[in-house]
């Protein structure tokens, strides 16, 4: 999908932003525009470094939070109605895709569980067995929870990734947990990142699965990267003994923070 014509995009900013005072997400539209116009000001560059999948998340999130602001909607407002209950899960029988193949929920954390952070909640995904068929090794995911000192689980669902959430429903960072967090089934990075890049959500919230399913579109690379920083923490845990993924003290295995404007940008004009 090519970018909008910079007449269009000034126009329509200009009429995004005389309602900037009545929604907070507009102005995070505005922002999302601005950045990429200024950047399409920019000369040409000879390269890019933006994947195709990158650039279509970018424009699918765009939509998004546009879609929301001309409404003057929050993007969680199908799910919450005030403030979220600590601990509560957001549906509460979580969201679950029609093909059963991937669910979530959201929901908020009290701040002691997370000294300094400007987190309002965060959403945990996760895949199916019915999404899992034919493309999980079981040979290599026992081979992995071996390499971890640890048995299989019978948990009917598999954690792939969290994503945080600023109190305008706008993302700001990714992350992963250890196993007894969610108390699902652990798979190695490489099943994780296979689920990760072919899914499909269709669970009947249209705009949440669309941000969810993009942001694993735009940071691709960093998703790729915080698997393997978790990873990495799993097999040095599991270096000082036994117990690895049921370890309490070990909770938040890797993350990273987003900056959801300056990455749109960036995908948007990549090239151009």
């Amino acid at each position: 999908m090519r970018l909008r014509t910079n007449a269009h995009l000034k126009s329509r900013a200009a009429r995004v932003e005389g309602a900037e005072a009545l929604d907070p997400l507009t102005a995070s539209a505005v922002r999302v525009m601005t950045a990429a116009e200024a950047k399409r000001a920019r000369p040409r560059r000879a390269a890019t470094r933006t994947s195709d999948a990158g650039r279509r998340g970018a424009t699918a999130l765009v939509d998004c939070y546009q879609g929301l602001a001309r409404t003057r909607s929050h993007l969680l407002e199908p799910i919450l109605q005030g403030a979220p209950t600590q601990w509560e899960h957001y549906p509460a029988e979580d969201a679950i895709g029609l093909d059963r193949r991937y669910q979530w929920y959201y929901h908020s954390h009290s701040l002691a569980d997370r000294p300094g952070t400007i987190e309002h909640g965060h959403f945990h995904l996760f895949a199916r067995p019915e999404g899992t068929g034919g493309q999980i090794d079981a040979s290599a995911e026992s081979s992995f929870l071996g390499t971890l000192g640890a048995s299989d689980s019978d948990a009917g669902t598999r954690h792939l990734l969290a994503i945080g959430m600023n109190p305008v429903g706008v993302p700001i960072s990714l992350f992963t947990v250890n196993r007894w967090v969610t108390g699902d089934l652990l798979l190695s990075r490489s099943s994780t990142l296979v689920l990760l890049e072919s899914m499909e959500l269709n669970t009947g919230y249209p705009t949440i699965d669309a941000v969810l399913t993009t942001l694993s579109q735009l940071y691709r690379p960093e998703i790729r990267f915080l698997m393997s920083r978790r990873d990495a923490a799993l097999r040095a845990r599991a270096a000082k003994g036994p117990g690895t993924l049921d370890d309490t003290r070990v909770e938040v295995l890797s993350e990273v923070s987003l900056d959801i404007d300056q990455r749109i940008a960036n995908a948007l004009t990549d090239g151009v």
